[in-house]
This record gives C-alpha cells, sequence and structure tokens, in this order.
C-alpha cells in the first residue's frame, strides 16, 4: 500500500489529538505545524512510526515573518521516508523575544550543521544543540543577517543609476 498524504495527516490527528493543525498541500507536498514544545515529540513519532518511516532529514531552515507578532520565526524542517518516496513539511512557530526550540540533533546527525546555520542566520536557539556556534558568519556579528529587520537597500544612495535596473 503506498502511503498517502491523507494516511499521514491522519495518523497525526490520532497521536496528536488536535495540537498537529494547518494542513494544507501546496504542490503536493503534505504541510502542517505544531506547538514548539512538540516538535521533538513529531520528530520522534514521524521517525519510529511503521508505517510513516520519515527517517531522513532533507532539509532545515528559518523563515522571519516580521507581520506576525509571538509568531515570528518559523523552522521548518522537511522530512522524507526514503522507502516509498514520500516527502513532508512540518513547521513549528516562535517569538523573535527568546527563540528557542528543542534540538533535533540526537535524531538526525544532520540537523546539527543545519541546526548552526539556522542560529548563525536567523537567531534561532536549538535547546540542547551540542555546539551551537555560528558556523558562516563572524563571531563578532550582534545581529542576524537573514532576519528582515533592515531596507533592502540604501534609498539615499546616489552612486547607481535606477534604469541600469529597469526602474527608470
Amino acid at each position: 500500500m503506498t502511503l498517502s498524504n491523507e494516511t499521514i495527516k491522519q495518523r497525526l490527528i490520532e497521536k496528536f489529538e488536535g495540537q498537529v493543525i494547518g494542513f494544507d498541500e501546496p504542490y503536493g507536498m503534505l504541510t502542517f505545524e505544531a506547538p514548539k514544545e512538540l516538535n521533538l515529540k513529531v520528530l520522534q513519532f514521524l521517525f519510529d512510526d511503521n508505517e510513516l518511516k520519515f527517517r531522513f532529514l532533507t532539509d532545515l531552515q528559518a523563515v522571519h515573518y516580521p507581520n506576525q507578532p509571538g509568531r515570528e520565526l518559523a523552522v521548518v524542517y522537511h522530512l522524507h521516508n526514503l522507502i516509498d518516496n514520500v516527502r513532508i513539511r512540518f513547521k513549528v512557530f516562535t517569538g523573535i523575544i527568546q527563540p528557542e526550540i528543542f534540538t533535533a540533533t540526537n535524531l538526525f546527525s544532520s540537523a546539527n550543521w543545519m541546526e548552526r546555520e539556522t542560529y548563525d542566520f536567523y537567531g534561532v536557539n536549538f535547546v540542547g544543540h551540542p555546539n551551537l556556534i555560528r558556523i558562516l558568519n563572524a563571531d563578532e556579528m550582534d545581529y542576524f543577517p537573514m532576519r528582515k529587520e533592515y531596507p533592502l537597500e540604501e534609498q539615499t544612495r546616489i552612486d547607481k543609476d535606477d534604469e541600469m535596473f529597469g526602474r527608470g
């Protein structure tokens, strides 16, 4: 029997009784979210369940939503069931004041580098991470460059010609 998005959704609803929400299927990929306190429980369930078998972490990243108070940062996990060739997207949201999420490094070794990169660019603190330090940016940086906290370009610049960028 092929693993379907509906089967995955039903298993999550049964296990977490309404705590896993926001089910959607953009481009056919099942997407859902859960409270940040449940991220490890959901990931562990998806990993351990004999029918679901999501045992490969394809990607982990963050997204900054500055207009969503208390939910400004989303940590997004892309998981893959290699046996049935099914991929899913799992999101947890956190506030920007105290952006803490439990680390997934004990479940997925590949999360180590991805969580460090996410910390480096978005400031998400992965609680329990074995070595959460900057990985690509300078240690002296006191900001997180991928957050949408700065204007895209300096509005007073005079060294560029807007016509060269199709804005003239």
